[in-house]
């Protein structure tokens, strides 16, 4: 995975911040393969209950994590039971690594 120690726990615990404790996320996309460069941070952050205001938690969560981990692009899928299950949810669910 191409992100530092450092920079997985940040993101793990700003998830935690903005969406609470039950929260989960995984990285998925091109970050998860070494051998590719640059790219955006791909989230998938996952929530065992309905969230309420999931609009404003997610940019709300996007502008935290650019504060904290430096300007860059940065993409967020929440999923909850609510959620209408596309394709992109699946692959990022199945390939994604939890931190």
């Amino acid at each position: 995975m191409r992100l530092s120690n450092h920079a997985q726990a940040i993101i793990r615990d700003t998830v935690q911040d903005v969406f609470g404790a039950e929260a989960t996320v995984k990285v998925f996309g091109s970050r998860v393969n070494d051998e590719a460069r640059g790219g955006d941070i791909d989230l998938l952050i996952e929530l065992s209950s309905v969230a309420s205001e999931v609009e404003r938690k997610t940019l709300q969560l996007t502008a935290k994590l650019q504060l904290r981990l430096g300007d860059q692009p940065i993409d967020v899928l929440v999923l909850d039971p609510s959620t209408s299950r596309q394709a992109i949810y699946e692959q990022a669910a199945i390939t994604g690594i939890r931190l």
